[in-house]
């Protein structure tokens, strides 16, 4: 069986498909890019038919294996205009041509985790913080999770449950620190994996003309 998901956005008929219980080797990359290809080569899908269709997956060798399979049945160049890849690279597109609504600018710079711990290493030793009880892996990892279960920093102060938790641990100073961490990111035009994921949705929910814009634009999406 597969693990598939296709949403029709634009027409009338929309269909979502999903199919559960897929193990591992059992064709799930294999179906998507036959489904992907179907949509592609549908007689009625008009000339920006490549611009319509957008691919998702989790991982980077899935998603190069689609690209290739693509390719090897289209052409390479072809391949390079399509909006597939994993959610991260396909976001990141996303918001280097939106991210200004925001005050971001188009060439960012994408934090990996040994800059993101940097410079939370360095928060905590402006603020002056018990480096036993603020670990950078635990800070990170909190951050993370924040931002994953699309906490933004003004929603972390409305959240009594997590100040608690945070209290509970001994860092009842992770609010302070998420802040800073993210204003020390903006400052210098960068985000960090988890926001390529946060600031999109952030972007859709706050700015509803590029919601639309992206909502006319495909399609379908397959995940």
């Amino acid at each position: 069986s597969f693990k598939f998901l296709t949403l029709e956005i634009s027409s009338q008929n929309t269909r979502p498909l999903l199919v559960l219980n897929a193990s591992a080797g059992s064709g799930k990359t294999y179906r998507l890019v036959i489904e992907y290809l179907t949509l592609l080569f549908e007689p009625n899908a008009g000339p920006s038919k490549y611009r319509n269709l957008a691919a998702m997956t989790f991982t980077n060798k899935a998603a190069r294996e689609m690209r290739d399979r693509i390719a090897s049945i289209t052409s390479k160049d072809q391949v390079k205009g399509l909006w597939m890849g994993t959610f991260h690279s396909v976001f990141a597109r996303i918001l280097r041509s939106e991210g200004h609504r925001m005050g971001y600018p188009s060439n960012f710079t994408i934090y990996d985790t040994e800059d993101s711990n940097k410079v939370i290493a360095s928060l905590i030793k402006e603020m002056q913080l018990d480096k036993d009880l603020y670990k950078v892996k635990a800070v990170s990892n909190r951050i993370s999770s924040y931002k994953n279960n699309l906490i933004t920093v003004k929603s972390y102060a409305k959240r009594g449950d997590l100040q608690a938790a945070d209290s509970a641990a001994r860092m009842s100073k992770m609010g302070e620190l998420y802040k800073a961490y993210t204003e020390r990111c903006f400052r210098a035009g960068a985000m960090d994996f988890d926001d390529l994921l946060l600031r999109t949705n952030e972007l859709f929910v706050r700015f509803p003309e590029a919601l639309a814009t992206y909502q006319d634009r495909f399609r379908y999406i397959l995940v």
